[in-house]
């Protein structure tokens, strides 16, 4: 199994965790204590599932470091199932089996529904991505399209008209498409307007900075590497905490779908 922190041994001190897991409410994953998985056709991978129907969650969401030679040959996703990639650090080869695209830091893809996507490691040194997949909801008269994209090149939005809290919309809003992968950014010392509460779900991988964090009205600080799963209707908040770096995440959502009965 192993430790996605490569830590093995006895650890200074008694044992403890920021862990939280409220299944179907919400979850904290801290990156300390998080375990390696295996998953067919990922081939040199190490592989964390953060969040799944186990959990809660309409989704299923993977940390992956991608090792030298590190690919998955056999595609991901599926019959009905759309699927997305984000490029924390390094260079990705994303292809749908006709068409390849290199991605670099920053960089993202989003196949539709029965699409398999390919992946493969595109330099010696390791490439950190997080992957995401689900049951994709039709909706008559419209369809989601590949998309293919780096944050880097978006226009960061001023959240609610907040300065010090920036938004990426990493893809299309129009009605094609049952979800969206979005990156919000606190500078030291902002925060949510209000504590939300709504029907989407989110899961959430936090790239830089520190803060609080509400989760059915319960703070917790969280961090660089951490994971959060927010299920419908959770109360939901943040602030960031430290003197010169932002707290970002990148999380999805479902959206554009009226709820089924």
């Amino acid at each position: 199994m192993g430790y996605k922190n490569n830590n093995t041994g006895y650890r200074d001190g008694l044992l403890g965790s920021r862990s939280v897991i409220k299944r179907h409410n919400y979850a904290l994953l801290p990156h300390d204590g998080l375990v390696k998985n295996v998953v067919p056709g990922f081939e040199n991978c190490e592989l964390t599932i953060l969040a799944s129907p186990k959990l809660g969650a309409t989704f299923v969401d993977y940390i992956i470091t991608m090792l030298k030679d590190g690919k998955n040959e056999r595609g991901f996703g599926g019959e009905g199932v759309e699927t997305f990639v984000y490029v924390i650090d390094g260079k990705l080869k994303v292809s749908d089996g006709t068409e390849s695209h290199e991605l670099k830091t920053g960089g993202y893809a989003y196949l539709p529904a029965g699409t398999l996507m390919y992946l493969e490691n595109m330099q010696a040194e390791n490439t950190e991505i997080f992957l995401y997949k689900k049951r994709y909801e039709p909706l008559e008269g419209f369809e989601a399209r590949k998309v293919i994209g780096n944050v880097n090149d978006l226009t960061a939005i001023e959240y609610e008209g907040m300065s010090n809290v920036l938004l990426w919309d990493l893809l299309p809003t129009d009605l094609g498409f049952d979800m969206n992968f979005h990156i919000l950014s606190f500078k030291p010392g902002a925060s949510h307007g209000y504590v939300e509460t709504h029907v989407q779900e989110h899961g959430a991988y936090i790239l830089s900075g520190q803060g609080m964090y509400n989760l059915d009205n319960e703070w917790m600080p969280v961090e660089k590497g951490d994971y959060i799963f927010m299920g419908a209707y959770v109360p939901q908040a943040a602030y960031a905490v430290g003197k010169d770096e932002a707290l970002s995440y990148v999380y999805s959502k479902d959206c554009n779908r009226d709820p089924k009965i």
